[in-house]
């Protein structure tokens, strides 16, 4: 397998005089709202299952020990996250096909979502939300590698912002049905399998989509290597790096969101901590799209991937400091505003970055499949690291602290980074 040629990428192919375009026969009208349809549908379960659904189920389930077992459960589960990704992105590699994939992750969902709903005991919660895990993440292995397969170089900011859009207006829904079915899990895991399942069959319906040549099968020692083979490239693996540590802070803090407002938060009379989210996320989601929109299109503009990046780490970083010196409820809007334009500009731009640091171009879906191992991987990590520093300190100040320290780490990761500027 070559290379990508100077000058191309991922999803590209060199015209007769040298310049890159889209490959050949793979369309891009109509793509971006379909795949801002796609992520928001990802993002939706994501947001709305474990942040709402799946932690009230613990807490009614085992209330004393609900901070442990939710890690535990979330640790798992990412494990299956991280080794689904990047295998079922091989296989898309293999195949040709990107939009079977979507399709079956999509229709599995609401199989699984009705057996999570359908248990009550810690144990088999875990193993119905590993078996999620696996299915959601052969949808998002294949939906993530549409963008370096079908968008030219010069579009990826404004797609990588289409993708980047999914999570606030992903979030948004998902709090507000999360909160909607709190009392009805079953219900609530349902609607949210029906919603991916629902977009899933838009998206394949529409996104037409022309068949790349099949790979020939790989011995599985020289696909395990194959899958390492990309964090060779210095470029690719500083990527790797500062994303696994962005997100690492993240979803330590994101991930107990319910228990933070339950247990540190000074909430005003009559608002429950449910309530709480429903609240947040749309002012979350809000911050998100304005910084997205405005992130992807100014990397586009002045081609400053590097800038905007480590400017926005760093603004998740100062967001992180608010809840630490103030529980009160004002804090935690603030705290949800600044992170969202953070975190929304660093997803939309990195997104683009990523795109632009790929190896090889008939890889895409694999090496994407192994960066999303730093957004999986670290989910591992994340609730253990997060239940450990709560347990030790007694509370959630530290959390924030430690949240901080990692955004910053994961500002400074993408200054050696050299094909990008």
């Amino acid at each position: 397998m070559a290379l990508s040629s100077p000058g191309t990428s991922p999803g590209t192919t060199p015209d007769s005089d040298g310049s890159a375009s889209p490959a050949a026969g793979r369309p891009t009208r109509g793509l971006l709202p379909l795949l801002l349809a796609g992520n928001t549908a990802m993002y939706a379960l994501y947001i709305g299952v474990p942040g709402l659904l799946l932690a009230l189920q613990i807490e009614d389930i085992d209330p004393a020990n609900k901070v442990a077992n939710f890690g535990l459960i979330s640790g798992v589960s990412a494990i299956f996250a991280t080794v689904f990704n990047p295998v079922a992105g091989a296989l898309s590699d293999r195949s040709g096909r990107r939009n079977p994939w979507i399709l079956a992750g999509g229709l599995l969902a609401i199989p699984v979502m009705f057996l999570l709903g359908s248990v009550h005991t810690v144990l088999l919660v875990m193993i119905a939300w590993c078996l999620g895990q696996a299915v959601m993440n052969v949808y998002q292995a294949a939906i993530t590698s549409v963008v370096p397969d079908r968008v030219p170089v010069a579009s990826r900011g404004k797609a990588s912002a289409a993708v980047g859009l999914g999570l606030p207006i992903g979030s948004t829904i998902g709090a507000l049905v999360g909160a909607a079915f709190s009392d009805h899990y079953r219900t609530g895991y349902l609607v949210f399998g029906v919603i991916v399942a629902a977009t899933a069959v838009l998206f394949t319906t529409c996104a037409r989509e022309t068949p790349m040549p099949p790979k020939a099968p790989l011995p599985v020692k020289a696909q395990l290597a194959a899958f390492g083979s990309a964090l060779k490239s210095h470029d690719f693996r500083w990527a790797f790096i500062g994303r696994a540590l962005l997100v690492l802070g993240y979803f330590a803090v994101a991930g107990f969101q319910l228990y933070i407002l339950k247990d540190h938060t000074d909430l005003p009379a009559g608002l429950s901590p449910e309530e709480a989210v429903a609240l947040l996320t749309p002012i979350n989601g809000l911050a998100m799209v304005v910084s997205t929109v405005l992130g992807g299109w100014l990397s586009d503009r002045y081609d400053r991937r590097k800038l905007f990046v480590g400017a926005s780490a760093a603004l998740a970083a100062v967001a992180l400091l608010i809840p630490a010196l103030s529980s009160s409820w004002p804090a935690m809007i603030a705290f949800s505003a600044v992170n969202g334009l953070g975190f929304g500009c660093y997803m939309a731009v990195d997104t683009a970055l990523v795109t632009m640091v790929l190896p090889k171009a008939e890889d895409a879906a694999r090496d994407m499949g192994v960066l999303n191992i730093a957004n999986a991987g670290p989910q591992i990590v994340a609730p253990f690291v997060a239940s450990v520093i709560v347990s030790i300190s007694g509370g959630y100040t530290a959390l924030f602290l430690v949240a901080a320290v990692l955004s910053v780490l994961g500002a400074l990761a993408v200054r050696p980074i050299r094909s990008v500027r």
